[in-house]
């Protein structure tokens, strides 16, 4: 196997690990780096399937995802910070202040 199916193997993998990881994780911050793992597999995969085709798409598109990762890691972060505060906790499944 050439080297750009091996690159999207492994984002098919790491893909499929983060998508493991949001389904399974209570922690919130364990979410969010799984989400943070997700966006990365996407990266590596347009990167690759950029290669495969030899246009320079697949770069520009991973730019915009690192981009995008770097803007929800800041947002979730602070939604974090926040929802810690008022709810002293971190636990997806313990957060319940829309409830009425």
């Amino acid at each position: 196997m050439n080297s750009p199916s091996l690159l999207t193997l492994l984002g098919h993998a790491l893909f499929a690990l983060g998508v493991y990881g949001v389904l399974t994780r209570r922690n919130a911050i364990g979410i969010l780096l799984s989400i943070e793992l997700i966006l990365n597999a996407a990266a590596l995969n347009f990167v690759s399937f950029g290669r495969l085709r030899g246009a320079l798409a697949g770069q520009t598109f991973a730019l915009f995802i690192i981009a995008l990762a770097a803007c929800e890691a800041v947002v979730g972060l602070a939604i974090i910070i926040a929802l810690s505060r008022t709810a002293k906790t971190i636990f997806a499944d313990q957060i319940d202040l829309l409830k009425g």
